[in-house]
């Protein structure tokens, strides 16, 4: 027919095939040939699909010859509307956010390395809003409510797997506690419940129940919580930002600061000076170095956090579980393979690594909750840098130079918070004002004793009768 110039000979043949298969379907009453003559005549639209398993399907037909990389590797322009600084999850979903939700497109996104190469690549992927603090817990909830449709809105398998996150407590009071911040998660729209020994044994009945050291009374589970393959959210993001204009930059280090009159206008990095009406830095534990550059010193230490993953074991973690009696937490991979963490290292440290000292109170604490794991070998260990806050809580926030801002502070909730960290940073850079969200993480708290101690603040606590139980 008319339609066959319009095709390459590698669609030709994929003609050939889908011809051949519906002949040995013996789809004889099927008019197959004005069937395969749609798909042809919409080849260029087939050709240019977002994924989907269709896509996948075709591809596989053709030798998969039609991927095309995720997104360009462009010069950078002599001058942008914003700059963001750092190419990890936050400062990529930045990037996404002020181009689909504020219809900025003229924006750069510099990285130093290359995408994944920082925390973004380097956590154990649980996603939760299990927070207690009311300037915490609306902003994870909000978080982890993006998280639950990403998939769909960046058209990217990231593997968002809502399996559960359980928190194990030991006694009493650590009961009450407990109590206390599930109703805080119900009061801010989110889901949890309080399990009893009963559902405990019947969700996880591998763990000791028997250690009178450490007794096990019952967990605070929310459903709602879980995993996501932590690299393909900075690949998803990427794509789509990319997609819309924005230029990635990789192998682009920040050198310093343009500023004159106490404005800043742009960056000198490694590939040149970069103009730009708006600078965004979020650098994660890089924060202090990269902020030194222009003399601004931030109320954050950076410690190395140390992941671990096992080999590879048959089906056995359901969701993701936390020791209460020690800092271990724990989920299992697609690959089997047991993905644990702990807490950080003590010292200050820029260094993507950690100490024995730490693999070895993780691993005591893992199997105190769990003996059985004993016997499992350590496959590998990394470590990322935490951007540890005075008070456990984020910054995002403009600075005291114009038209400089900073988000950066996440501690251990970096990657949790990822869609809402980069929603609520781009609201902040396109509009001047922080995001009703997040107009706690400012830096005047600090100043005025309006600090979010998540770890240490008292509050009244709610009553118990309110709390969902399951025996």
């Amino acid at each position: 027919g008319d339609w066959s110039s319009d095709v390459c000979s590698s669609d030709l043949e994929v003609l050939f095939i889908l011809n051949n298969i519906f002949l040995k379907l013996y789809l004889i009453d099927l008019d197959y040939n004005a069937l395969i003559y749609k798909v042809i005549s919409n080849l260029k639209k087939l050709q240019n699909m977002k994924y989907s398993g269709f896509k996948v399907l075709w591809e596989g037909l053709r030798g998969n010859t039609g991927w095309k990389a995720l997104w360009r590797n462009p010069d950078p322009k002599k001058s942008y509307d914003i700059i963001i600084v750092g190419g990890g999850g936050h400062g990529l979903a930045t990037a996404y956010y002020l181009a689909e939700k504020f219809n900025i497109n003229n924006i750069a996104v510099v990285e130093k390395g290359w995408l994944g190469s920082g925390n973004i690549g380097r956590n154990t992927t649980i996603i939760r809003s299990n927070y207690l603090l009311p300037q915490n817990q609306p902003f994870y909830e909000f978080s982890l409510k993006l998280w639950e449709n990403l998939e769909q809105e960046l058209n990217y398998n990231s593997m968002v797997s809502q399996r559960g996150v359980l928190n194990i407590f030991h006694s009493d009071s650590q009961r009450d506690a407990f109590v206390r911040r599930g109703n805080a998660m119900l009061m801010s729209g989110a889901d949890a419940s309080i399990l009893g020994l009963d559902a405990l044994k019947k969700l996880v009945p591998f763990l000791d129940f028997q250690n009178s050291r450490f007794p096990i009374k019952g967990g605070l589970w929310q459903p709602r919580g879980g995993t996501v393959r932590h690299d393909a959210v900075a690949w998803g993001y990427a794509k789509e930002a990319d997609s819309r204009g924005v230029d990635i930059i990789e192998n682009c280090e920040v050198t310093n600061f343009l500023v004159k009159n106490g404005r800043c206008y742009g960056v000198e990095t490694t590939k040149g000076i970069i103009k730009s009406k708006k600078v965004g830095v979020c650098v994660a534990g890089s924060s202090s170095q990269v902020m030194g550059k222009i003399g601004i010193n931030l109320p954050i230490e950076s410690h190395v956090l140390q992941a671990f993953v096992s080999e590879g074991l048959k089906p056995l973690i359901p969701g993701v579980i936390t020791f209460g009696a020690g800092h271990f937490y724990v989920s299992q991979s697609n690959k089997g393979g047991l993905v644990f963490g702990g807490d950080i290292d003590g010292y200050n440290s820029y260094a993507q690594r950690g100490n024995l000292p730490v693999i070895e109170d993780v691993c005591g604490g893992g199997v105190a909750l769990m003996p059985m794991i004993g016997r499992a070998r350590l496959l590998r260990a990394w470590g990322g840098i935490m951007d540890m806050s005075m008070d456990g809580s984020p910054i995002i926030d403009k600075t005291e130079i114009k038209n400089l801002y900073f988000n950066g502070g996440w501690c251990y909730g970096g990657f949790k918070a990822t869609p809402a960290s980069g929603f609520c940073y781009a609201h902040l850079l396109a509009t001047g004002k922080p995001h009703k969200d997040a107009k706690d993480f400012l830096f005047n708290r600090f100043e005025k004793g309006r600090r979010s101690e998540e770890h240490t603040s008292e509050l009244p606590v709610t009553d118990v009768s309110r709390m969902p139980s399951s025996a």
